[in-house]
């Protein structure tokens, strides 16, 4: 299976690109912003790739970040998510507000993708709201206390949104509210912000409310 291409893009249209290795000519279907990021790339690009096999295709799918690959993993395992509407979610949510989303079961924003009715999107939070609150099982004040951090699951960013969402509801806070601070604090300090920088920041979030 291919997983990973670098190379550039030589062709495009409004459903993906003709991304060219080495002289071969790979047609990936991608979402427009990651169709605009390859596009845009100085140099060689990296492509993530999914590859789906079927009895009459071998499809390719390409994502910015190894983070996009693992979350349309996720949505392609829900029952009713093609490889469509999940590039369209991947498309109109960032992973962090796609965590955020699931996490506080915010069905509204899940809609906004193209494709995603409320059925479909009741389905997701269902399915995966669990699942988006154990990617970080962080111990309650694990944050504040010594010894190594926990292991984040793949997507390992959006682990580390997990890790401090999971220590604030161990504090006592809402996981709505707290998915919300933290999600904000995040976009705030940008992506190299730390776990305790993040909790630390999310209550005081917290506590001005």
């Amino acid at each position: 299976m291919i997983g990973r291409l670098v190379g550039q893009v030589v062709d495009w249209d409004a459903d993906g690109i003709l991304f060219d290795v080495g002289g071969v000519g790979y047609e990936v279907a991608c979402a427009p912003p990651t169709i605009d990021a390859m596009r845009a790339a100085a140099g060689p690009a990296v492509l993530w790739v999914v590859t789906e096999v079927r009895e009459d295709a071998f499809d390719l799918y390409g994502f910015r970040s190894r983070e996009e690959k693992g979350w349309y993993r996720t949505l392609r395992g829900v029952q009713g998510v093609g490889p469509r509407a999940a590039l369209a979610l991947l498309a109109t949510l960032r992973p962090a507000d796609l965590m955020l989303a699931l996490g506080s079961g915010d069905k509204a924003a899940l809609t906004r993708a193209p494709g995603v009715g409320p059925k479909l999107a009741a389905r997701l939070v269902t399915e995966l709201k669990d699942k988006v609150a154990g990617m970080g099982l962080a111990a309650a004040g694990a944050a504040a206390s010594p010894g190594p951090a926990p292991v984040a699951a793949e997507p390992a960013a959006d682990g580390l949104l997990a890790d401090a969402v999971s220590a604030l509801t161990n504090l006592g806070y809402g996981r709505s509210d707290a998915f919300r601070a933290v999600a904000a604090e995040r976009d705030a300090q940008g992506e190299g912000a730390a776990l305790d920088g993040l909790i630390r920041g999310s209550l005081k979030r917290l506590s001005a409310q």
